[in-house]
């Protein structure tokens, strides 16, 4: 498939995660709107964006998996790579392709909000943005935030690899994905709003105003650190040996 139509999948796929994940956070979490009773119980909720964000991964890695590998993420990108799935040279254009996609998903949120009256950048987390200190939902600092985005994308990047393993049930890979996804956001929104994507963050943030632009670098660095991390120990610990080496272990039975 050639390099091209992979990025154009990377850049629908990513437009999607942001779009359905980031959008029922400003367009559903809290429906119906009503500022003066200040509760809105029939809003979707933690639980509800949590599944939004897993379902737009399930269903995307489906849709578009086989064309690009299902990234949307340069977490993601950057984990396979030191995993030994992915070659380098195909990492910027990738995450460009990401990046735009998650910018434009987050353009067309910010759009569409501004469709209601009343509506305004305020908050601390405005357009489902990701932050810490004063930015985090449940105001953890900064060391606890970056943390939780290294372990968490840590774990996600082994799940990534062991359900797309060669060995693994085939076809349900995009099922473990989407889930373990969902179960990372009903952990973490509380602490960051859960990025565990750098694309996820850019692309909100771009719209939300330069403080919380400004925090962005941090949903850069670690989950990419803890997408490192899985990589190189899924292939350095957990990868099927290669041939030689498995016929040295059958001589040696």
């Amino acid at each position: 498939m050639p390099l091209v139509s992979r990025c154009l999948a990377e850049f629908i796929g990513t437009f999607w995660l942001v779009f359905g994940g980031c959008g029922s956070a400003v367009l559903a979490a809290v429906f119906p709107y009503n500022a003066a009773a200040g509760t809105n119980p029939l809003g979707i909720g933690l639980v509800g964006v949590s599944l939004a964000f897993g379902l737009t991964v399930l269903t995307m890695v489906y849709a578009v998996g086989h064309i690009s590998g299902g990234h949307f993420n340069p977490a993601v990108s950057f984990g396979l790579w030191a995993g030994k799935r992915f070659p380098a040279s195909e990492l910027l254009p990738y995450i460009i392709a990401q990046v735009l996609g998650a910018i434009v998903a987050g353009g067309m949120i910010y759009v569409i909000a501004n469709g209601r009256e009343g509506f305004a950048l305020t908050g601390s987390n405005p357009l489902a943005t990701n932050g810490y200190g004063e930015h985090s939902p449940g105001g953890y600092a900064l060391l606890a935030c970056f943390l939780i985005e290294v372990l968490l994308t840590f774990i996600f990047l082994l799940v990534i690899m062991g359900a797309t393993d060669g060995r693994a049930p085939k076809g349900f890979a995009p099922i473990a994905i989407g889930l373990c996804l969902t179960l990372i956001h009903l952990i973490s929104i509380p602490v960051t709003n859960t990025s565990v994507n750098p694309a996820r963050s850019t692309g909100v943030a771009v719209f939300a105003g330069p403080e919380l632009f400004g925090q962005v670098w941090l949903f850069w660095v670690a989950p990419i650190l803890g997408a490192l991390l899985a990589g190189f120990l899924y292939s350095s610990v957990f990868s099927a040996p290669s041939v030689p080496e498995m016929q040295r272990v059958r001589e040696t039975v």
